[in-house]
Parts: C-alpha cells; sequence; structure tokens
C-alpha cells in the first residue's frame, strides 16, 4: 500500500467509526496532485454518493505557491439535511459551522472545457439556497496544517444543511445580501459576499475548471457549497446555529457522530 492511499484509509475509518485523530495518520501531501489524491482514494472507499461539493478559500502567501486560491471536497448525500435538522460532527475531532450561499447545478458543464466566465459559470447554475456547512475532521488540528491537508480529508466537509431558495438570485444578485451567524443566540461573525474573491458565482466557475481538470464529472442537481461568507466558527455539540441571508434564515443543532 503507498502512502498516499494508507492516509485516505485512516480518514476513512476515523469517519466511519466517528472517532478522533490526535496527529495526522502519515507524513502530510506536500503538493495539490498528492493532496486530491488522498482524497480522491477517499472518496472511492468511502462509496457514498457525491451530491455536491464544498468550496474553500486557500489564503495568501499559500495560494500563490499553489497556483490556486480556492480548493474543493466532496459532500455526500448521507450528510445533507434539511434546516432544523440536527448535524453531526467529530466531537474529538474539528468542528465548525459556515454560512454559505449553496448553488446547485442545472446543467452539466462540459467535461472538456476548461475555462469558464462567470456568466458562463452562472448559466449552469439553476437555482440558489442558503445554507449552512459543517465542516468537521477526524483530526481535531486540520486547519492548523494549510490547505493541502485540508484538501486530504474531504475538504474538512462534514455536512450541509439546506435551507430555503433565494427566488430572485438573477435579479438582486448574491453579493450585498447581509449574512450572519449565530451560535446559541450570540452572534459569531457578519460579513456580506463581496469579501469572498469574485463571489459565490466565482466559486462555481472554480469548480467547473478544476473538475474538468482532474476529470471527475458534476451532474445536474449537485450541490456547490461557495464558501464560508462570515468565517469558520468553531461549534461544540449541543450548539444551536442560526445563519440569516438579509430576511431568510437556515437553522441547525449540532449532536456528536456516532459509529456508521
Amino acid at each position: 500500500m503507498n502512502s498516499l492511499n494508507a492516509i485516505a484509509e485512516a480518514f476513512v475509518a476515523a469517519r466511519r467509526s466517528a472517532s478522533g485523530l490526535s496527529h495526522y495518520p502519515g507524513v502530510p501531501p506536500a503538493s495539490l496532485d498528492d493532496a486530491y489524491a488522498i482524497q480522491d482514494h477517499a472518496r472511492a472507499l468511502f462509496a457514498g454518493d457525491v451530491v455536491g461539493w464544498k468550496i474553500g478559500r486557500i489564503n495568501p502567501p499559500t495560494d500563490a505557491e499553489l497556483g490556486t486560491n480556492r480548493l474543493a471536497g466532496p459532500i455526500f448525500a448521507g450528510s445533507v439535511r434539511r434546516s432544523g435538522a440536527a448535524m453531526p460532527v467529530f466531537a474529538d475531532g474539528f468542528a465548525a459551522a459556515e454560512a454559505e450561499f449553496l448553488l446547485r447545478i442545472g446543467r452539466a458543464p462540459d467535461p472538456a472545457k476548461t475555462r469558464y466566465t462567470i456568466e458562463e459559470a452562472t448559466a449552469l447554475i439553476d437555482a440558489v439556497h442558503v445554507g449552512i456547512e459543517i465542516a468537521s475532521s477526524p483530526f481535531a488540528g486540520i486547519n492548523e496544517m494549510g490547505p493541502l491537508v485540508t484538501i486530504s480529508d474531504f475538504g474538512n466537509n462534514y455536512g450541509l444543511v439546506v435551507g430555503p431558495e433565494i427566488a430572485d438570485w438573477r435579479e438582486t444578485g448574491l453579493l450585498d445580501r447581509a449574512v450572519s451567524l449565530r451560535i446559541d443566540g450570540a452572534q459569531a461573525g457578519a460579513a456580506t459576499a463581496r469579501a469572498m474573491l469574485d463571489g459565490p458565482l466565482g466559486a462555481a466557475r472554480f469548480l467547473f475548471e478544476a473538475m474538468a481538470a482532474r476529470g471527475v464529472p458534476l451532474r445536474p442537481g449537485q450541490w456547490i457549497s461557495s464558501g464560508a461568507v462570515t468565517g469558520v466558527h468553531p461549534v461544540r455539540v449541543g450548539a444551536e446555529v442560526t445563519a440569516r441571508f438579509d430576511d431568510i434564515e437556515v437553522s441547525c443543532s449540532i449532536e456528536a457522530a456516532r459509529p456508521a
């Protein structure tokens, strides 16, 4: 077994057993290719239906070193819930909640097309919902070791809360909507999507280009969790989380993950 596959297998085993990892299970990946190779092997082992992709930001100066300012990780069908649901996290690992715009793919992108304008990417989106991404990993130090480590464990995704649709998003846009996230009634963060690189639709453009380059097909109905608007907010088991996008709310409670 090669070392990259061993890392993937350790993460999948920890996720299935809902147990924590005190250390990274191997030598951390040193390149995007290695990080995504670990993710791809883990995705095949996990064998769940991928119903979406989370997008995360890669901050300077690492973005210049890697040649990209975003990363992607799979979202599995078993971890998607509607607003008000209880969402599991790894109690002995890392856990956070993020307010995000959720874009739904309406038409599959051309797998041979590797460059998109924002307008071309937008044309492939048929709906936008408000949502909460649950970022959780068995490895508590995942966000302290850089984006390559984050990529290697499914991009640090462990679930998606799908809230109401924004019916008029094409007419009114997304960038200036007031977004806030509260944990147990206390505000944890507030912002607009103008701080998100080229915005939520830029995340769609990134995903379409990146997946074409990696040879990973996308299909209609898959979600794009487009990135944290207000920040990455740590949560504990028992917390109540509410995200507000102008006058639209989405919420969830946090519970401990159980063995599969």
